[in-house]
C-alpha cells in the first residue's frame, strides 16, 4: 500500500530540512565541527520520523513540536550570545551557585524536548496496543522510555566531546542536570496526558 504525505507533513518536513541546512552552512562556517554530529543525529531522527508517518499517523501538532524541538537544539548551539552561544543564557536565577545555575536554555530544551518525546511514545503506545489505553501503563512507559531516550542524548554529547576538542558540552554536573531536566518535562508531559485523560 503506497502512502502519500500530507500538505502538512510536507511542511514541517521543509521546515526542519531549511533549518538544518541553515545551521550546517553556519556550524561548518564558524568551525564549530562539534555541532555536525548533532546534525547528523538530526537527519537520522528525520528520516525516522519520515519512513514511520503512514504507521504512526503522528498528528500535525506532534510534528511541529517535534520540528520546534529541532529548531530549539539547532540554535542552541548556533547561535551566539555575547562571548557564548544561546545554550549558556541564563534564564532566571531560580538556583544561583559557584556550581550550578537553574534555569538556563539548555535546561528548558531538555525538558521540552523529553516532554514532546514522552507525547511521541504515548502516542505511539496507544495506536499500537490500543488495550494500554487509558492505562497506568501508557503513562510510566512513555515517561520511562524518554528518559532513556535522554541517556542517549547524552551518550551522544559524550561521543561528541570524545571526538572534537574543545565542545561546549559541560561536565559532570551538566550531564546530570540535563538527566534531571529530561526526566522533568517527561513527567510532566505524562501527568498533563493524564490530566486530560480523566
Amino acid at each position: 500500500m503506497s502512502f502519500a504525505p500530507t500538505r502538512n507533513e510536507l511542511g514541517v518536513a521543509a521546515f526542519t530540512l531549511g533549518y538544518i541546512v541553515l545551521f550546517t552552512i553556519w556550524f561548518l562556517s564558524i568551525g564549530n565541527y562539534e555541532f555536525i554530529i548533532y546534525v547528523v543525529t538530526m537527519l537520522a531522527l528525520v528520516l525516522l520520523v519520515g519512513a514511520s508517518l503512514g504507521k504512526a499517523a503522528y498528528p500535525p501538532s506532534m510534528l511541529w513540536a517535534l520540528s520546534f524541538w529541532g529548531l530549539a537544539h539547532m540554535a542552541g548551539g548556533g547561535v551566539p550570545v555575547g562571548d557564548a552561544v544561546l545554550y549558556n543564557l541564563e534564564l532566571i536565577p531560580l538556583i544561583s551557585t559557584d556550581r550550578l545555575f537553574i534555569l538556563k536554555y539548555d535546561q528548558l530544551v531538555h525538558a521540552y524536548g523529553f516532554a514532546i518525546a514522552a507525547w511521541v511514545l504515548h502516542h505511539l503506545l496507544v495506536r499500537h496496543f490500543p488495550a494500554t489505553r487509558g492505562t497506568c501503563t501508557a503513562l510510566v512507559y512513555p515517561a520511562l522510555a524518554s528518559m532513556g531516550l535522554g541517556a542517549v542524548n547524552e551518550i551522544i554529547e559524550f561521543s561528541a566531546v570524545l571526538a572534537v576538542p574543545d565542545t561546549n558540552v559541560g561536565g559532570y554536573i551538566n550531564t546530570a542536570l540535563d538527566l534531571c531536566f529530561n526526566a522533568l518535562g517527561a513527567c510532566i508531559a505524562v501527568a498533563f496526558i493524564g490530566f486530560r485523560r480523566d
